[in-house]
Order: structure tokens, then C-alpha cells, then sequence
């Protein structure tokens, strides 16, 4: 379904003339449509529907997380279409995070360092600005062909698997392998070189349904939240690290830039292939395994996260992430 869709929504956006024009911003140079991630918005959601009629999910659940998704999406095609201001792209993010929340029942009582953190109220706060941060880390992340689809495929495939194999929690894996094959369809058009762009609408509808299932798993066993956030640790990393250095060399936050590790090494290598599988190595051969230490506690889940982000952060650095392109072209 995602796979028919996405071509016939490449159809339409050229018909409609919805196209990304290159800029000094861009990390392409080919005029490309975008909104192709519609596609994923709409097969997750009707996947999600027949869960909730195969009573897999409740009615509640289904609601709550489908009116979050509609909310992300629609806001995000709007934005793909005309522009939408800054803040009015914001709200509707704190409404959908909260709704997500609300549907998941907040953050667990976390373990770290052998000390039990209790958040309770202080947990749905923090679940709701980490939502917000994760569907906007992924809208910053899709820059390049293919990176934003391989990051969301094989992160739900394992954590899926390791949700069905490791903690016998078939509904939950089943929500994991819907968004991972959902994705896989939009990817097939998406790879590079893409034929078509993801847009906001489904960039920030995947970050969403992410962070959803982050905080869904961590209800399900605590490794789980740990598991999640490395196998997210290429975006988590690089975005964060990103805003943070242009945060103290004093650069706008909402000006627009191309400056993440992930776009300097796509010029460094003079495509986007190589990054693009690059990423999908580390998450399969790097952060897989050390999340199934984790999920087997055969390590702790923050001295797993530490393990998995310090090469990571070393890549940061490497790659300039935060730093002003002008700089580093010099």
C-alpha cells in the first residue's frame, strides 16, 4: 500500500508542481517533488485502525494516536504546500506530543546508575518536550535521500523483533513492524537518488509515531526505553549536538541551515549513498547489538547508551556538526 501510494502521490505533486527547488541550503541538486511521506502517514494509520478492529489496541489508544498523527500530518502538508509560521507548526506539535502522552501514560520509573527515579507528574512533562524534540529531530535529519526511511526501517524492524522476541509483546512488535514496513514502501522511491522527497508531513508524523513507541516500550520493560534511545542515536546525537554548538556560537535556532554531521560527510563524499549507508551499518551493526546487550541485561541500559553514543559523538566532531559551513569551507 505505502509503495502504491507514494507513486501516486509523486504523480500528483508533479502534476500540482509541488517541488523542492535546490538553494544554497540544500543538500540536492535536482528539483525533486516532496510530500511523498504522506504515504506512510496514510498506511500507518489505516494499519492502525485494523489493529484496533483485530482488537489488538483499544478504542482510546486508536483515537488518541491517530488524532496526534492527523495533527502532525496535516500541519506538515501544509507547510510542504505554502508556509506555515513557526509557531503555529509548534502548538500543533505540543497538542499531538501531549495526546501521544496521554495515550501512552506518560514516563516510567527509570533505573540509572542503580538509583530508581520516580518522575510521576515531572515524567508526563519530560515525555511530552522529548516528543516534541524527536518528531523535530527527524524533520532536521531529513535532509539527505534515503537517511530519514533507513533510520525509521531498521530501527522499528529491531526494536519490533526484540519487543516479540526478547519480552513476548506480539501487539506492541506488531505496531514496530507496521511503521517499519509503511516506511519500507515510501523508501523504495526515496533511496538514493530519490525520486521523491518525504516533506514535513511525513517527517515529523515519523518522529512522532517514534517517540510513541519509545514510551509505549519503556511501559512494556525499562531496557526497552534504553534500547530505543540508541537505536535513534544517529539522529538523537547529531541533531542535538548540532543545535547545541550553533546554540553557543550564538546562530538563530529557527534559521535554516545545513550544517548536521550527516550533510557535511555527504559533500565530504560527494553524494548522499555512502551516508546514507553509513547509517544504516551503524544502526545494524553497531547500535543492534548493543541494544540486545541491553534488552538480554547483559548490560545496563546507561552504560549501553554511553558504549553506543561515544563513537557517535566522536563523528560530531569529526564531521563539524553545528558549525558554520562558511567556517569550514575556508
Amino acid at each position: 500500500m505505502s509503495l502504491i501510494l507514494t507513486k501516486c502521490l509523486q504523480i500528483y505533486t508533479l502534476k500540482k508542481n509541488i517541488i523542492d527547488v535546490p538553494n544554497k541550503r540544500s543538500s540536492h541538486s535536482v528539483p525533486t517533488p516532496r510530500g511523498g511521506g504522506m504515504s506512510i502517514v496514510i498506511t500507518f494509520i489505516i494499519g492502525i485502525l485494523a489493529c484496533f478492529v483485530l482488537e489488538f489496541i483499544t478504542a482510546e489508544f486508536t483515537l488518541l494516536i491517530v488524532g496526534a498523527g492527523l495533527i502532525t500530518a496535516v500541519i506538515g502538508f501544509m507547510d510542504d504546500h505554502s508556509h506555515v509560521k513557526a509557531g503555529v507548526r509548534l502548538m500543533c506539535h505540543f497538542i499531538s506530543s501531549i495526546l501521544v502522552v496521554y495515550a501512552v501514560n506518560g514516563l516510567p520509573a527509570l533505573t540509572v546508575f542503580e538509583m530508581s527515579i520516580e518522575f510521576q507528574y515531572l515524567g508526563w512533562l519530560i515525555a511530552v518536550l522529548a516528543s516534541v524534540w524527536i518528531l523535530n529531530l527527524f524533520n532536521f535529519m531529513d535532509g539527505i535521500d534515503g537517511i530519514a526511511g533507513v533510520e525509521a526501517v531498521s530501527s522499528t524492524i529491531v526494536m519490533g523483533a526484540i519487543c516479540h522476541y526478547f519480552f513476548s509483546a506480539p501487539n506492541v512488535a506488531l505496531l514496530h513492524f507496521l511503521l517499519g514496513l509503511s516506511s519500507l514502501g515510501f523508501l523504495f522511491f526515496n533511496f538514493p537518488p530519490a525520486k521523491i522527497f518525504m516533506g514535513d508531513a511525513g517527517s515529523g508524523f515519523l518522529g512522532l509515531m517514534l517517540a510513541m513507541l519509545l514510551l509505549l516500550s519503556s511501559h512494556i520493560s525499562e531496557p526497552l526505553f534504553w534500547c530505543w534511545l540508541i537505536m535513534l542515536g544517529v539522529f538523537i546525537v547529531d541533531a542535538t549536538f548540532t543545535l547545541l554548538r550553533r546554540m553557543i556560537n550564538g546562530f538563530k535556532l529557527h534559521e535554516a541551515h545545513c550544517s548536521h554531521a550527516y550533510q557535511f560527510a555527504s559533500r565530504k563524499y560527494g553524494g548522499h549513498l555512502p551516508v546514507t549507508l553509513a547509517v544504516l551499518l551503524i544502526n545494524i551493526l553497531w547500535l543492534a547489538p548493543i541494544s540486545i546487550l541491553v534488552a538480554l541485561d547483559s548490560i545496563t541500559g546507561i552504560v549501553g547508551l554511553l558504549i553506543a553514543y561515544t563513537p557517535l559523538i566522536f563523528f560530531a566532531f569529526r564531521y563539524n556538526a553545528g558549525k558554520s559551513e562558511e567556517v569550514t569551507n575556508a
